[in-house]
């Protein structure tokens, strides 16, 4: 209850900071505008955080003997509740993972709950290499190409094999000891983190081989988890669809899943920041602008996705403090 506390007064201030950023009058006639695209919006994530849900469910399924008592629905809520820590933090995963661990490690222990979480986020980033990768591919056979672009896709499809042999390795040989390793250098922090490994080398190698053994054992369950987040992946494109219908009914699917794709990927690069500040609203206006619409459907969609991204951060920390029973 104490941990919960905690996250859940952190969020609150670093949510109200962020809302008092807000311009309520643009906000006010960005959600007139669009009506009831912006409530399709924010039920289209419910949908998606159940598709998240699914993959973390199937991960921790297949770790155990078959009598977790952990059910879907509490699954969901710390899902949610994850998610929206991840958003408000600066550094994203400083606060969402930890919150699952803590939550998760009544019920199957310490160590499992943490390499069912560290499993979990390899397959959500893993996802989104592919998902870039798969966009690119969906570029060049749909859009047209010219030096400039050819250039630059090349870049950001080295980037991502270069991302997927970094995670195919961590599958086989596990991912804690790795990140701490690297995490250990960054100054300021690298004492802590080194006095941090020094002391929990054991449970880190236990970490890393359930890691291991979950992606050697259960290839199925890996695959499925992964098809799952590239699933949601392209699906949440409706949402960009959704928004730019309010300004062109006939916006095209495929543009909406490479806008979502080109910026998910600049968000990713400044995940540093809370809410992706920044990152978000330029990888919009480039992607929109790229694909010969206009800034100003750039700046209503970044607007409408904040509103919803803030919706589901305020939805998320409120979950923490509503108990659903573990059972069912």
């Amino acid at each position: 209850m104490k941990h919960q506390n905690i996250f859940f007064i952190l969020g609150i201030v670093l949510l109200a900071v962020m809302v008092s950023q807000l311009d309520f009058a643009e906000v006010y006639d960005g959600v007139s505008r669009a009506g009831f695209w912006f409530f399709a919006v924010i039920a289209l994530w419910a949908a998606l955080y159940v598709i998240n849900t699914a993959s973390w469910y199937l991960i921790i399924r297949s770790g155990g003997d078959g009598k977790d008592k952990i059910g879907f629905w509490w699954l969901y809520k710390i899902t949610v509740s994850g998610f929206a820590l991840n958003y408000a933090t600066p550094g994203g995963l400083m606060g969402g993972e930890p919150y699952r661990i803590m939550e998760l490690a009544p019920k199957i222990g310490t160590e499992r709950a943490s390499s069912s979480v560290i499993l979990y986020v390899m397959t959500h980033i893993f996802s989104h290499f592919w998902f870039w990768l798969l966009s690119i591919v969906l570029y060049v056979v749909t859009q047209p190409l010219d030096a400039a672009m050819a250039t630059m896709l090349s870049v950001i499809g080295v980037f991502c094999l270069l991302g997927l042999w970094f995670f195919v390795s961590g599958y086989k040989k596990g991912m804690a000891v790795r990140i701490m390793g690297i995490i250990r250098h960054v100054p300021g922090i690298k004492k802590h983190v080194g006095r941090f490994v020094d002391k929990n080398r054991g449970r880190l190698d236990v970490i890393d081989s359930q890691i291991a053994a979950l992606h050697r054992q259960n290839r199925r369950t890996f695959v499925t988890a992964v098809v799952l987040e590239l699933v949601c992946r392209f699906l949440s494109a409706f949402e960009v669809m959704f928004i730019l219908m309010v300004l062109m009914p006939h916006v095209g699917y495929v543009q909406c899943v490479l806008i979502i794709a080109f910026t998910t990927l600049i968000a990713n690069i400044f995940f540093f920041m809370p809410l992706q500040l920044g990152g978000r609203e330029g990888g919009f206006l480039m992607s929109v602008t790229g694909l010969s619409m206009t800034a100003g459907a750039g700046i209503f969609l970044a607007l409408i996705v904040r509103l919803r991204e803030l919706v589901w951060t305020a939805l998320g920390l409120l979950l923490i403090k509503v108990g659903i029973r573990r059972k069912g």
